[in-house]
């Protein structure tokens, strides 16, 4: 692993898969496999360290009242133990080799006892992060994300950024998928939101989880199941966090992302937020809101009753 300046809201850092002796681990990802056009999202491999230096923020406030959560920050006694195992080596050009090595450094976490809780890199790296949980299922994964994210390829391309839900779809582990958030237009054509329903996964729109509210959306997701969390920031509203490659009007709100968090404690099993662009943020105020769900999935992993 490469290590990381500090760690996230300066916890220890442990590099060593084998010496890790957490509850959580955070996991940087930077690189996945990338187009042969990437665009915007190459931005991406700077974000592990960008939501990290926004942590440093809020790192004195650890164990203060934290008012999104109902409960202190993330306190050092009595709150879950968390580590900080640095970011999987990658290379922007070696889709295979960055895959590779991001699974074995997901399964390691998990073969430990720890949920791993990452920082991407574009939505491609939830596909070597899922292949991870394979005899840890089966698993519900909870999609955050403006775009459906199912095509099978895009120029030639069967693992980038517009195909992770299909790709977890073909995982036996992966129970079904419930995709929230979604509007406006993106890669997914018609068969394309044909073939997710046929599976029997469930699509969510950003204004049907407006009308109904995150106690309904949860009511959707079997209890029976742990759940892994892909989310992709652009599922987010550009008045809450602007700063990704291909914005959308009308997404869920920063309320409603904590709200989700908070309903999930006890059975997260993991998550992986991803598509931030440090240099689409010239303020850091995106890297502020991912540090704060980061922390809050830190809180619902390492919950006593996870």
């Amino acid at each position: 692993m490469n290590p990381p300046q500090s760690g996230f809201l300066d916890v220890a850092i442990e590099t060593d898969p084998a010496r890790i002796d957490a509850d959580v681990a955070i996991l940087g990802v930077p690189h996945g496999w990338p187009y042969p056009r990437p665009g915007a999202t190459a931005g991406c491999a700077e974000a592990p360290a960008a939501v990290r230096r926004a942590s440093q923020r809020l790192a004195r406030f650890r164990g203060h009242w934290d008012f999104d959560l109902d409960a202190p920050m993330l306190p050092s006694d009595g709150g879950p133990r968390i580590v900080d195992a640095g970011d999987v080596p990658g290379d922007p050009s070696d889709g295979p080799g960055n895959a590779a090595r991001t699974t074995e450094a997901v399964r390691a976490i998990l073969a430990g006892g720890a949920v791993p809780v990452c920082i991407g890199g574009d939505d491609s790296v939830p596909i070597p992060i899922l292949r991870a949980y394979d005899g840890h299922g089966p698993i519900t994964v909870v999609q955050v994300d403006a775009h459906l994210d199912y095509r099978d390829e895009v120029d030639g391309v069967r693992e980038g950024y517009s195909s992770p839900m299909r790709r977890a779809s073909e995982m036996p582990h992966v129970e079904r998928i419930i995709h929230v958030g979604l509007r406006g237009v993106g890669s997914a054509r018609a068969e394309d939101v044909e073939d997710s329903r046929a599976a029997g996964n469930l699509l969510i729109t950003a204004r049907e989880l407006h009308e109904r509210g995150v106690p309904w959306l949860l009511a959707q997701i079997p209890a029976i199941y742990a759940v892994f969390l892909a989310f992709d920031v652009d599922g987010l509203d550009p008045s809450v966090l602007s700063a990704v490659s291909a914005r959308a009007p009308g997404g869920i709100g920063y309320r409603q992302a904590v709200d989700l968090l908070a309903g999930l404690r006890g059975r997260l099993a993991g998550a992986a937020f991803t598509e931030y662009v440090p240099a689409l943020d010239p303020d850091g105020a995106g890297a502020l809101v991912g540090a704060r769900l980061v922390a809050a999935a830190i809180a619902a992993a390492g919950s006593p009753a996870h």
